[in-house]
Parts: structure tokens; C-alpha cells; sequence
């Protein structure tokens, strides 16, 4: 925390640009620039003094209750920051309870089979990793298009009553309720391999009662991330809060930071680390009460882990692979910045075969080559993010602060901190992505950990001799990296997104370089006269999650050791 408030605390001077200049330019566009006029901002604000003073001056107030005045506007920071909050905290409310019921829906079908005793293989994960996979602002669009302006049910943005809160709440509740659900369904037919479950089936408890107690067993390690989630939906809404026209701290925060409003941007940033740090106390404290008793005496049984057999299971992998490098292959055959004004915005056709887009360029040519710097960054950087996961997993009281004030900034602001030093570019972008990125995997890796070494059968290892390294490497390890490895292959798509995103707005990649996020984020205002040009991209994402879904499901079996020791 301490961190990031010293790097918005410098980030005028990081930035190589005049905040003075920054601040007139808010408070009027049309004045000029003189130098009289910029020193007299300067003086205003007190930038002479120096960054370290102007931040030493700042904590003081902070610590006073004070959170100063705005720069740009001149009204008090607190009031404001609270109204953003307010209306961010309700939109993530709704959205949240959205979230929760379509994970319910995700799950039910496993979840009942699985108590029925008719489950005999894990969940696809389709329909959820389709939904993780969906870009916000995408499905923010094509939300306000068809609610609001085809068929007029619903105001198309503002924040004036809870009709205005519907279409934002749909936008952030589809992707998140994704994720939810498949890592629950993830963890439910391990749940139901357990001996208990078919104890409790032989002693004629019924269906209903089995599914509670397998939802409880299988929920502890997915708290964590539901409070990283609501974190996500208050602080990452930014560009759904903008399409929406919702006055949320996401927003707020993103337009201090443009405007180098330095004191409004602090206290954006410090009302959403405090949020991140309220919601991960509250996720371990639910967790903790669902473990029980089993977590402090060191009696928990793990989930068995499954083995997956059937060939039918490698199949998907391959057709995803295969489409992806035929789409890819094709399009780096041609040239993606070749411009044909004649055909813009042109229907697919044998010349261009998934069209053009607004200047003429070739769709396909730009998707093959954008594969790189959208899916090839988003795999290094989700590798990145889980060898830091496995890490941190194993040393929470280390990085438990870290990982709650990583996941409380928006890849957006930690965007602009990290080209504020690097400049814009690929290597900005993937290093503010992976800065934000790894805690909810550290989350999962952490509540994996604890559960791992809180179960019966560690406790006889230790009282047979069983050296730490040895429960370590044959027992806690192989317990937790799998899950990890798969949460994390679930979030690819979310990375190779936020890359995308981080380039529309300049800080990524600069145009005009092909990527996926930014050719579809262009294409946005024609989705009506050429929706080709951003079905194509939002396509490729979509199977690239459906590719990392797929993977996600193979498994591979336990050593024998492990599972002659559960028995």
C-alpha cells in the first residue's frame, strides 16, 4: 500500500509532464498556456515545494481526516470519493448478486447429478469460460444496442434509479458469474469422489442434503476469490462505469489520473485499497467459519484428485488449437496495415475474408498478426502471474497486504503508474497486467496451502518422521498446483484482455500495431453497419477460452504413494 501511494504520490513527476499544464488544461481548454498562467497554478498548488513534501503533506491530512481539495475543480476530495464509492459499492452489489446466481446456474447441473450419484465426469465449463471470456465493455455495447436502443426497455446510460443499474450490473455480472462457476464446477466432482458421499448415499440421506454438504466442502477455497471479484467489480468497472455514463471510483480515479489530479486520484486509490483490505478480512473470516473446527485441529480431508481417461476429453484442445492456428496462420500472410479506402467497412468476401474494417484494413490479416501481441503477452504474463501465485501461496502473511493492494488497483491505473516510467508500449502494458493479476491466484494458492497442510493424514506423516521438504514437494505442492494451474489457464482470457484494453487507451501497444482488444474497441461504433469486424476478434478470444477451458479440464493422475496414503 505504501507503494502505490508514493508512486501516485509522484506520478506528475514520473510522468515527464507538467502537472501545472495537466491542471490548466482541466479547468479550461480554451485558455491559453502562457507562462504566467501555468506559474500561477504552480504556486497555487504548492509544486515548487517538491514531490516529497507535497506527500509528506498529504499523509499528515489523511491522517487528520482530511483528503484536501481538487486540483482541477476545487471541491473537497472526501465528499467526492465517498459519492463515487457509494454508487461503484452499488453497482458491485447488484452485480455481485448477479454473479452469485449465475454460478448457482453454472453449477446445478453437476451439482445435482453429482448427488443423484450420476456424475461421471467433471463439467465442460463452456458456458462458463464463454462468460469469463466475454470483454466488458464488448458486452456493455451490445447490451445498451439491443436493450436500449433496438427494443427501448431500458435507459441507455446515467445513474438516476435502479433502471439505470441493470445494464451495467448485466455487463460486470456475466464475466465474473463465469469465473465463479467454473471454479466451483471445477471443484465439485473431486468433492463428490470423496468416501463420505457415498457413505452418506448408503445411509439414505437424500439428494438435497448431500449437494448442501458438497457445496460447503467445495466452497472454501473459492471465498477468497468472491471478495477479489467484488474488489474487481468496484475498482475494475472502468470501462463499463464510462459506457454507462455510472459516476464510480473506477471512473473517477481514471479521469483524476488523465487530468493529473493528484489529490481526487490518491483518494480514489486509498477508498479502493481500504475496500480490497475490508473485503479479503471478510472473505478469510467466511472461510474460516465454513473449515470449522477441522482448520485449527488439523483434521481436514483433502479432495481426491481425478484422472481423466476418456480420450473425448482431448478433443476440444486440438479443434480450439487447430482453429486458432489455421485463423492465425492465414492472416499472417497478409498485410494488416495495407489501407483501401475504396473498401471500407467491406462484407466478407473471397478477397477479404472476414471483411474490412473502418479504414479499409484487412480483418483476418489483422488477427492473425495482433495473435501476438494479444494471446502470445497474455501467456507470458499468465505464467508470470502463477509462478508469483505458488509463491505467494506458500508465504500469505507476507504478501496477504500486497495481494489485497494489487487487486485493489485497476489494471487501467497501474497502467498509467507503470508507463508513467517505462513509457507506452508492450512492455508497459504486461507489466502493469502482471502487477495486477497474480492475487487471485495467490488467494487460491494461499487457501489451498492452509487446507492442504491442516489435513489428518500430514498430521500421521509429521508423527512418522517425515522431513518438511518431503510433505512439502510429495504432498502440499502437487495438492495446490494443479488447481492453480488450471484457475490460472481460466484466466488467460481476462489477461490477454486487459492487454488489449490498456493498448486502446494508448498505453499498450500503439497504433497502428494489429491487437485484438484494440481492433474490436475501433470497430465498437460500426457494430451495426459491419458487425464482422467485431464478431472476428471477440470470436478469437472466445476460443481462445474455450481453449483454456479445455485444457483446464485434463488431468492427470496422483502418484501412487499420495493415493495409497488417502486411501
Amino acid at each position: 500500500m505504501v507503494v502505490v501511494v508514493v508512486a501516485i504520490g509522484l506520478l506528475p513527476w514520473l510522468s515527464g509532464r507538467d502537472p501545472a499544464l495537466s491542471v490548466l488544461r482541466a479547468r479550461s481548454a480554451e485558455q491559453e498556456p502562457t507562462p504566467e498562467a501555468i506559474d500561477a497554478v504552480r504556486a497555487e498548488l504548492g509544486l515548487d515545494a517538491g514531490p516529497l513534501q507535497l506527500l509528506g503533506r498529504w499523509l499528515g491530512d489523511v491522517l487528520r481526516g482530511d483528503l484536501g481539495h481538487s486540483w482541477t475543480s476545487g471541491a473537497e476530495v472526501l465528499p467526492s470519493v465517498l459519492a463515487a464509492a457509494g454508487a461503484s459499492l452499488t453497482l458491485m452489489a447488484a452485480a455481485l448478486l448477479i454473479a452469485v446466481l449465475i454460478a448457482v446456474a453454472l453449477c446445478a447441473p453437476t451439482l445435482g447429478r453429482g448427488a443423484r450419484g450420476t456424475l461421471r465426469s467433471g463439467g465442460t465449463g463452456v458456458a462458463a469460460s464463454a462468460l469469463a471470456a466475454l470483454p466488458e465493455f464488448l458486452l456493455a455495447t451490445l447490451l445498451m444496442l439491443a436493450l436500449s436502443v433496438w427494443l427501448r426497455w431500458l435507459p441507455p446510460y446515467g445513474w438516476d434509479g435502479p433502471r439505470h443499474l441493470i445494464l451495467p450490473a448485466l455487463a460486470l455480472a456475466l464475466p465474473a458469474g463465469g469465473i465463479l462457476g467454473r471454479l466451483v464446477d471445477d471443484a465439485l466432482p473431486a468433492v463428490f469422489a470423496e468416501r463420505w458421499v457415498s457413505l452418506w448415499r448408503s445411509a439414505g440421506c437424500t439428494p438435497t442434503r448431500i449437494a448442501a454438504a458438497a457445496v460447503r466442502r467445495a466452497v472454501p477455497a473459492v471465498v477468497p476469490q468472491l471478495g477479489l471479484v467484488a474488489v474487481g467489480l468496484t475498482g475494475g468497472a472502468v470501462a463499463v462505469e464510462t459506457v454507462f455514463a455510472v459516476p464510480g471510483i473506477g471512473r473517477t480515479a481514471l479521469g483524476a489520473a488523465e487530468s493529473q489530479d493528484l489529490p481526487l486520484l490518491q483518494g480514489s486509490v486509498l477508498a479502493l485499497v481500504l475496500l480490497g483490505t475490508i473485503a479479503g478480512l471478510l472473505a478469510q473470516a467466511a472461510r474460516r467459519y465454513l473449515l470449522g473446527p477441522g482448520l485449527r485441529d488439523e483434521v481436514l480431508s483433502l479432495p481426491v484428485q481425478l484422472a481423466s481417461t476418456r480420450r473425448m476429453h482431448q478433443v476440444p484442445p486440438v479443434a480450439c488449437a487447430a482453429l486458432l492456428a489455421v485463423v492465425v496462420g492465414w492472416g499472417l500472410l497478409l498485410d494488416p496495415l495495407h489501407l483501401d479506402t475504396t473498401a471500407r467497412l467491406a462484407a466478407p468476401s473471397w478477397t477479404h475474408p472476414l471483411g474490412t474494417d473502418s479504414l479499409g484494413r484487412d480483418v483476418l490479416a489483422r488477427l492473425g498478426h495482433g495473435a501476438a501481441a494479444t494471446a502470445g503477452v497474455a501467456v507470458l504474463v499468465c505464467a508470470f502471474s502463477y509462478a508469483v501465485a505458488l509463491v505467494a501461496g506458500f508465504l500469505p502473511g507476507v504478501t496477504i497486504g500486497a495481494s489485497e493492494t494489487a487487486n485493489a488497483v485497476p489494471p487501467v491505473i497501474a497502467g498509467i503508474l507503470v508507463a508513467a516510467v517505462l513509457g507506452p508500449g508492450t512492455l508497459s502494458a504486461s507489466v502493469a497486467v502482471a502487477l495486477v493479476s497474480w492475487p487471485p491466484l495467490a488467494a487460491h494458492a494461499a487457501a489451498l496451502v492452509q487446507e492442504t497442510r491442516a489435513a489428518g493424514y500430514l498430521t500421521a506423516q509429521r508423527a512418522i518422521g517425515s522431513s518438511p521438504g518431503w510433505i512439502l514437494t510429495r504432498h502440499v505442492l502437487p495438492a495446490v498446483a494443479g488447481p492453480v494451474a488450471r484457475h490460472a489457464v481460466l484466466r488467460l482470457p481476462g489477461i490477454a484482455l486487459a492487454l488489449a484494453s490498456l493498448g486502446f487507451l494508448g498505453l499498450g501497444s500503439q497504433p497502428p500495431a494489429p491487437e485484438w482488444g484494440s481492433s474490436l474497441a475501433e470497430s465498437l461504433p460500426y457494430v451495426e453497419r459491419a458487425p464482422w469486424a467485431v464478431l472476428a476478434p471477440a470470436v478469437a478470444l472466445l476460443v481462445l477460452a474455450a481453449l483454456a477451458v479445455s485444457l483446464s479440464t485434463l488431468r492427470t493422475p496422483r502418484s501412487a504413494v499420495l493415493q495409497g496414503i488417502r486411501g
